[in-house]
């Protein structure tokens, strides 16, 4: 069995009808209980629940700080391609943008590397386009084996690949791997992916089990918020961790909260989130899993993150730049898209501090798991 066996009991329409029909007993009843259902979370991110985000912030950082204490982890995206041969409406990568593609070489890979290390990072997160030909398994292997040296902790996201391609990044030293299903409603994403390996949603939905399968240590899934109705498709995503989490119990689970952002060839004329949607969603989160990590990226405002901070959060990025050599080989080729917190690492560090957090550079888990 994999998630699609679950997927295929649900109705878009009908989980968008239910979660636009909770009522404020519904919400209260939710945040009365110690432990949440499904049904519970449908109602924490339904409209019904935004007069009450004061109680569900409140909840959130209280069980935020049960399991995580008062503690923000930082890490690095390293972009190593913009190759890619999907055409996705809201990437700048896709194949329909007549752009400059780039793949990082060796020696830019560890010019990247050194950048990276002298911001103080010691987490990092490998991205790449969708371009089986260029960025494939063998040129992760060998960028793995290039990084690993510098970095306890290497995560990756990359096009979805088999499970023994998965024993291989495992094998390799890679501790986690993040897959979006961007949306999951099958006829949106078909609109939205007209060409490439990426427009099969069945074998994207199914990658984060075959992750499960290969004993990764953690495994990130989250959807791009503004794509379609951020409701339905957070329900579906709380839908898929909650199976995840049964089935591969012994791995750890992170969730991020990507909202689509101007880029290069992007249509952003999709669903929105505001500001304080995206709150209720993060603390419905919480409290649904206070154990699963919830990642805030640099696509957000920095008064948005200097907010969250004490609010769920326990995974940011700062610094970020979302184009292959951007910290140091080639500063001005194509983002994939526009970041808006452009502090460097060095201020945000201040700001968690401000707040009485500490910014943990490095990853606790590295000994254990080695």
């Amino acid at each position: 069995m994999t998630f699609k066996n679950i997927f295929d009991n649900y109705n878009w329409f009908n989980v968008a009808k239910n979660i636009h029909s909770k009522t404020s007993v519904d919400v209260e009843a939710a945040l009365a209980k110690p432990r949440i259902t499904l049904e519970d979370f449908a109602a924490l991110i339904s409209p019904a629940a935004l007069p009450y985000l004061e109680q569900m912030a409140l909840k959130s950082q209280t069980l935020t700080k049960q399991r995580f204490g008062k503690t923000i982890q930082m890490f690095a995206p390293m972009y190593l391609s913009n190759e890619c041969n999907n055409i996705c409406t809201y990437c700048g990568y896709s194949f329909d943008n007549k752009i400059k593609r780039k793949t990082l070489t060796d020696t830019e890979i560890l010019k990247e590397v050194k950048a990276i290390k002298e911001l103080g990072f010691d987490h990092i997160l490998l991205v790449t386009g969708e371009a089986n030909a260029t960025v494939h398994v063998p040129y992760f292997l060998n960028a793995i084996k290039l990084i690993k040296p510098f970095f306890s902790n290497i995560s990756v996201e990359v096009q979805p690949l088999e499970k023994h391609e998965y024993d291989q990044l495992h094998e390799a030293g890679v501790y986690s791997i993040l897959v979006y299903q961007e949306t999951y409603n099958q006829d949106t994403y078909k609109k939205i992916h007209p060409k490439g390996k990426k427009s099969n949603f069945l074998y994207r939905l199914e990658t984060p089990d075959r992750v499960g399968k290969s004993k990764i240590h953690k495994i990130g899934i989250g959807a791009l918020l503004g794509i379609d109705d951020w409701r339905t498709d957070s329900f579906y995503c709380a839908l898929h961790l909650d199976y995840l989490q049964k089935k591969y119990w012994q791995t750890k689970y992170s969730v991020s909260f990507p909202r689509i952002r101007p880029a290069e060839g992007v249509d952003l004329s999709h669903e929105h989130i505001s500001d304080k949607e995206l709150l209720q969603l993060i603390c419905a989160y919480r409290i649904f899993n206070p154990d699963v990590e919830l990642s805030i990226s640099t696509r957000e405002t920095p008064h948005f993150r200097d907010n969250i901070i004490k609010l769920g959060a326990t995974s940011m990025s700062a610094g970020s730049k979302t184009n292959p050599g951007g910290y140091s080989v080639d500063l001005e080729s194509l983002e994939q898209f526009e970041i808006d917190d452009t502090r460097t690492p060095e201020e945000f560090i201040k700001v968690i501090a401000k707040q009485g957090y500490e910014a943990v550079m490095k990853d606790w888990d590295n000994a254990f798991t080695n």
